[in-house]
């Protein structure tokens, strides 16, 4: 069976981009492989937090995983701090790491380069990143085409270890979603759902309730065109919205354009607004009664158990290729 590994940041509010891109993706994943979810606090770190929302966007982000689906008895959901393996193998590999190869990286020249405020966090998270997938030994890794180059860093990694050090690491692929990256921002369709936007018009959270989801739909840009049809370069918004819709319903783009050809633009916003509330209403129900019952914590803790017995097994593998002298 193959082996799979994602994490995610539990910073801002997940939204319908990243349910799409990346919760949604995983359920299924967990039917054809062995899953590894990590809810990747260490990174968060890398920029200053206020300690009580990191701790309870943690748990937060918890929730959502096993409200949309995440079956505990198949996958393991941990937390990366719960696991110090991250951290001792993220410095063994930066040890072979090279400054030229973080300099390059998009992010951290987006988020950090030129400013004396920028943290060694920042500059080096990718290699934490590296840590995170190769401890597994992971086949696949989920991941958007923002995180491409990250990967392939880690793949660089892997590759220079087993070469230096012996054979230690698997070589993981990436599997990068198409769909998820095509869900765009409802106030502005040629920028993507961000959680760290200003508006709250930008996205639609995975517990904004169905008024608020509503609301967002009917204030959608869109254009002055009103005719239906997709294409995403002169009309992003309707587009969005048919690509929203489609992911909500299974029904094709194609159909769909067909289904409103003679209608306004109302009525697709509309009608996507309530596809989404159908699609969010039990994983909000299901998230209201996990936090509520104890059982987010509890997972948590059979999970980092898995993760630290895997991780561990490959860590002790690093450290003897390494030279280091075992206890």
């Amino acid at each position: 069976m193959k082996r799979v590994f994602s994490g995610m940041q539990p910073t801002g509010d997940l939204h319908l981009g990243n349910y799409i891109g990346a919760l949604k993706r995983f359920i299924p994943l967990q039917e054809e492989a062995e899953c590894f979810f990590c809810v990747v606090d260490l990174h968060a770190l890398t920029v200053p937090r206020d300690p009580e929302e990191l701790r309870s966007k943690t748990l937060e982000l918890a929730g959502l995983y096993l409200a949309a689906g995440l079956d505990p008895e198949r996958s393991a959901l941990f937390v990366q701090s719960h696991n110090p393996a991250h951290s001792e193998g993220a410095w063994l590999l930066q040890c072979i790491t090279r400054m030229g190869e973080l300099g390059r990286m998009t992010q951290f020249k987006d988020k950090g380069k030129g400013s004396d405020s920028a943290t060694a966090g920042l500059f080096s998270y990718p290699v934490l990143m590296a840590a995170d997938i190769l401890l597994y030994q992971a086949d696949l890794v989920p991941v958007g085409e923002d995180q491409k180059q990250h990967l392939e860093l880690t793949r660089d990694l892997a590759d220079r270890f087993n070469r230096i050090y012996g054979e230690v690491f698997k070589i993981p692929e990436p599997q990068i979603g198409e769909t998820g990256a095509r869900i765009m921002a409802l106030d502005n369709p040629e920028k993507k759902m961000s959680k760290s936007a200003d508006s709250s018009l930008n996205s639609i959270q995975l517990l904004d309730d169905p008024d608020l989801i509503l609301k967002k739909f009917k204030r959608a840009v869109t254009d002055s065109e009103n005719r239906i049809r997709y294409d995403r370069e002169n009309k992003p918004g309707i587009s969005n919205l048919l690509d929203i819709h489609s992911v909500m319903t299974g029904e094709s783009v194609d159909s769909l354009v067909e289904r409103y050809r003679d209608k306004g633009y109302g009525h697709l916003k509309i009608d996507t607004a309530e596809a989404v509330i159908q699609e969010l209403k039990p994983l909000q129900e299901r998230f209201r009664d996990v936090m509520e019952s104890g059982e987010v914590q509890r997972v948590l803790a059979r999970g980092a158990e898995r993760a630290r017995e895997v991780a561990g097994e490959t860590l002790s593998r690093m450290q003897q290729a390494m030279g280091l002298v075992s206890k």
